[in-house]
């Protein structure tokens, strides 16, 4: 594997550490800005909301630069994010400072799983994806804690400079690593990049996704009360179990790349099988310590399984524009986010139980394998329909030729 994808993974860590950071600073935040917690929540959304935008926006409107250049553009949009975050006077100065943060989110992995696949032989491209997608799920185990404890004992302002500065590397490590681009390569432009997006098996990909991940965030969401109330972990406890589960993310991260290599497809269905499975005995896993430890490291395993498979199969799909379709896929993982969360929350609400939002994941798994079973019935007849029609077409003409 070139040592690009080394550089690709900075950014990468870097952008998942601010992305999750947040969630573990918000009293900190709601305190020094005098504002409620609710509010401080906003902060969250804010980048979601940043990354749904910017990732299509950011992706049409440079589909005819260097990716190369693109990619750095992207990591100087991020650490001006960043470094406005940590000067931001008010509220609603740090509200728009996440929001500008989120903006090059979705558009570098996006852009920078085509430049990945396109270092390495077609064999290897999902786990080129998949090193790329390292830098996140690492960000899970080591940057987010570490950013946390950094914003408790220095300040919140204090994180999101660190994280700047994660940007500054990243920055030098993408001019350095990543290869100049052909000045003569063909680029398709914004309309061939929304022409792509006109594909049905480019939105059910995309609708797997949003299924998929929703699946993921409709527990995950609501991990903490299932491992306090449920299995009975201390509070203290929680945050050395969130990075088990950031252990397992990596895990099928890696295991997922370099299976999708051999079958994407049967990758794909293999990983969303193993959700279902793995949501569906939440309740029974979260009955004792050991067991739910082990539900938290086959959470992030079975999800992130599906990661690799999922960002190719779109880019695939849209193979003569691959740029915009791959970001916006990263828009689906943050839709997924948003809608997994609520669906997760009305179960919640609905009196079912502390472990009844596993319960909803399971249940989002099983229509993202309905989607991706359409998705496979689409391809199969839209590989057998010109074959046909080849058929009907030719017939008549040798006819016409015998009779002459």
């Amino acid at each position: 594997m070139p040592l690009a994808l080394l550089a690709l993974a900075v950014g990468a860590f870097g952008i998942g550490t601010t992305e999750f950071v947040m969630m573990g600073l918000l009293p900190d935040v709601a305190d020094d800005l005098n504002i409620s917690l609710p509010e401080a929540g906003h902060l969250v959304s804010a980048y979601a909301l940043g990354v749904v935008v910017g990732a299509p926006l950011l992706a049409a409107v440079t589909a005819r630069m260097s990716r190369r250049k693109v990619l750095i553009g992207l990591m100087v949009l991020f650490v001006a994010g960043n470094a406005l975050s940590a000067f931001a006077p008010d509220y609603h100065w740090l509200l728009a400072a996440r929001f500008l943060s989120g903006l090059p989110h979705g558009a570098f992995f996006g852009v920078g799983a085509v430049v990945a696949t396109t270092m390495v032989a077609p064999e290897r491209k999902a786990r080129s994806v998949s090193l790329m997608f390292l830098g996140l799920t690492v960000a899970n185990i080591a940057g987010v804690p570490v950013a946390t404890l950094m914003g408790q004992q220095l300040g919140w302002r204090a994180t999101f400079l660190g994280v700047s500065t994660i940007g500054v590397v990243a920055i030098a490590a993408l001019a350095k690593l990543i290869p100049h681009d052909d000045a003569h390569a063909p680029r398709v432009g914004v309309r061939g990049e929304l022409a792509a997006l006109r594909s049905l098996p480019v939105w059910l990909a995309l609708g797997t996704t949003v299924a998929g991940f929703g699946a993921l965030f409709a527990a995950y969401s609501y991990i903490t009360p299932m491992l306090t109330d449920a299995a009975g972990f201390a509070d203290s406890s929680v945050t050395l179990l969130l990075a088990l589960f950031g252990v397992g993310a990596t895990a099928g991260n890696l295991l997922g790349g370099r299976l999708a290599d051999h079958s994407l497809r049967g990758t794909l269905f293999g990983g969303l099988t193993a959700l279902v499975a793995v949501l569906a005995l939440f309740p029974l896993l979260m009955s004792a310590e050991w067991s739910a430890g082990t539900a938290v490291v086959l959470l992030g395993t079975a999800a992130f399984v599906t990661g690799s498979p999922l960002q190719l199969m779109v880019m695939e799909k849209a193979s003569a524009a691959p740029s915009l379709a791959s970001s916006a896929n990263q828009a689906a993982f943050n839709l997924a986010n948003a809608g997994g969360a609520w669906i997760g929350g009305v179960a919640l609400a609905a009196g079912f139980g502390v472990t009844s939002p596993a319960l909803a994941g399971a249940g989002l798994a099983v229509l993202g394998l309905a989607v991706a079973g359409a998705a496979a019935v689409v391809d199969r007849r839209r590989v057998v329909a010109p074959q046909g029609r080849l058929v009907a077409t030719h017939v008549p003409r040798d006819v016409e030729a015998l009779h002459r």
